[in-house]
């Protein structure tokens, strides 16, 4: 009788200049019956794949040398059949859109749950990978920052679309930046040589959102004085952004469904199709699966337009993103104008990061517009500068936990940058962050900073 062949262990390659990364990474590997090798530099791992080949290999981005994007562009142009993990702790919107856009199975921020990380190993080595030609442009989008794991999945469904053009639905409250999604959607797509059209649903009546949409002939009602492109031609071969389509009036959601199925539309008054190519991208505040149920929203235009849904977080569930958005906010501020903030005390951070921001990032980007507006040049935003919502009732709880780690971290990166700034003499920094000497020693010594 023939014996049964055993099944042979996935064969792992690590690539990290981090010791303590590869360490924990071998460990749980073997843990889970699998051949770790770990590589510290990325030249290392191309010259061992010219004599042989892992089932799985997993990357760092940042390290020494060739960076992991490099090693990953190396490995699709000689190996495009092996699966390629990318991880990085500097997780943001361009690198998860260039590791997905360079072939990467998948996007991995770091910290993550090493359970995650061995069972996706394994996912990734029974996944048949089949090469694409794909565009490589990668624009910065400066405004869509965010460290926090909600935002990170953010990034990661942007990455995963970057090659596609199907519809997507962004659903989330207002203020939360819906229409930067969809914009970085567009810019890492196919289309992103096309055109960018957004347009408001709920900004307009009826008749006029069917003219908006669909352009209308001379004549066709009062006021119509010449031939009009409606959006849709407009952006013919590009992106179509409509925003809170779930005002969208019952009337026009039939015509809606009508173009989506048939790429075609008629203008206001004529008869005579015309052809489009749109990749429509909708956005909205509303439930429209509970519209759907209560008759608000067409079932059959639900499900065409949800074909793939981004959920955008409301700024209360990635507080930790706050430091980098307010620094970011002012750093543009202060890029457009002749009078320069030197940044945002601690203790006027600690009451942003009390804040529950009902109108989300919008929100505190006008209290930062409105503090920079009231303070004076080459001196820091402090808790004075800020609205009354953002001091009523006294002084804010102290922050618990990750909360006060937050500011530390704010803290530490003032004091870093401020002795950058000046050469690292100790003097003059104390004089810039409005401190003792001794308290700048204490800090540095509490931050390990040498």
């Amino acid at each position: 009788m023939m014996q049964q062949m055993a099944t042979k262990p996935l064969n792992v390659w690590l690539v990290d200049d981090d010791a303590s990364i590869r360490w924990v990474l071998e460990r749980a590997l073997k843990q889970g019956g699998m051949v770790p090798t770990a590589f510290e530099q990325a030249d290392s791992a191309l010259s061992a794949l010219r004599r042989s080949r892992p089932d799985v290999l997993m990357t760092d981005i940042r390290m020494p040398g060739r960076s992991g994007l490099e090693l990953l562009a190396q490995i699709r142009d000689s190996q495009p059949e092996l699966p390629v993990i990318v991880m990085t702790a500097h997780s943001d919107l361009d690198s998860a859109v260039a590791a997905y856009q360079g072939g990467a199975f998948e996007y991995l921020p770091k910290p993550f749950d090493i359970d995650q990380a061995v069972d996706l190993v394994r996912r990734a080595a029974n996944q048949k990978r089949i090469p694409e030609e794909v565009s490589t442009d990668s624009k910065r989008i400066p405004e869509m920052l965010g460290q926090a794991p909600a935002m990170q999945e953010v990034f990661r469904a942007i990455g995963r679309l970057s090659r596609s053009s199907m519809t997507v639905l962004i659903n989330g409250e207002s203020g939360t930046g819906k229409e930067l999604v969809a914009r970085a959607l567009h810019r890492h797509s196919p289309r992103a040589a096309k055109a960018f059209i957004a347009l408001n649903t709920s900004a307009f009546t009826a008749d006029l959102l069917e003219s908006e949409l669909f352009g209308h002939e001379k004549g066709s009602f009062t006021g119509a004085d010449a031939q009009r492109r409606g959006r849709f031609e407009q952006a013919d071969g590009g992106t179509l952004f409509l925003d809170e389509i779930g005002d969208c009036p019952a009337e026009l959601q039939t015509r809606l469904l009508r173009v989506l199925d048939q790429n075609e539309i008629r203008r206001v008054g004529d008869n005579q199709p015309i052809e489009v190519d749109v990749r429509v991208i909708a956005a909205t505040h509303h439930n429209l699966e509970q519209d759907v149920e209560t008759g608000r929203f067409r079932r059959d235009l639900f499900y065409r337009l949800s074909v793939f849904t981004i959920r955008v977080p409301p700024l209360r569930e990635h507080k930790e993103d706050i430091p980098a958005l307010a620094q970011h906010i002012l750093g543009r501020l202060s890029a457009d104008s002749t009078k320069r903030v030197l940044g945002i005390s601690a203790e006027a951070m600690e009451r942003l990061l009390a804040h529950d921001y009902p109108g989300n990032v919008r929100e505190l980007q006008n209290e930062i517009e409105r503090a920079f507006a009231l303070a004076d040049a080459d001196e820091y935003i402090t808790p004075d500068l800020l609205s009354s919502k953002f001091i009523a009732g006294g002084e804010p709880s102290p922050p618990s936990g990750s909360l006060r780690a937050l500011i530390e971290e704010y803290e530490s990166k003032v004091v870093r940058t401020a002795l950058e700034q000046n050469d690292g003499n100790q003097t003059r920094t104390a004089t810039q962050l409005a401190i003792s000497r001794r308290s700048l020693i204490d800090k540095m010594q509490r931050y390990g900073i040498k």
